[in-house]
C-alpha cells in the first residue's frame, strides 16, 4: 500500500473502465457508473480503513492482477484522505 510522505493513504477517484473507480496506489476498486458513486465508495472505504478495533485479514488485487492477503493489526490504522 502506498503512503504519502506524511504517512497518509490516499484514495483517488479516477476514470476507469468506462466509468469511475477509486484507486489506492496501483490498485483499482470496482467500476462505478458515475463520479459521485465512486467518491462515496472511496469515502466509505477510507473511513473504514481508519477504524481501529479487531485484527483483520485484508484481501486485495495487486497491480499484476494477483490476489493477496495481509494481516492488519486492529490498533495500527493510518490516516486516510480522498482526492478527486
Amino acid at each position: 500500500m502506498t503512503k504519502t510522505n506524511d504517512g497518509r493513504i490516499i484514495y483517488r477517484v479516477v476514470q476507469h473502465d468506462g466509468g469511475w473507480a477509486y484507486k489506492v496506489g496501483d490498485v483499482f476498486s470496482e467500476t462505478f457508473r458515475d463520479h459521485d458513486s465512486a467518491r462515496n465508495a472511496a469515502l466509505a472505504a477510507a473511513n473504514e480503513h481508519r477504524l481501529g478495533g479487531r485484527d483483520a485479514e485484508i484481501e486485495y488485487q495487486d497491480a499484476s492482477g494477483k490476489w493477496r492477503t495481509e494481516h492488519e493489526p486492529g490498533g495500527d490504522r493510518p490516516d486516510t484522505a480522498v482526492e478527486g
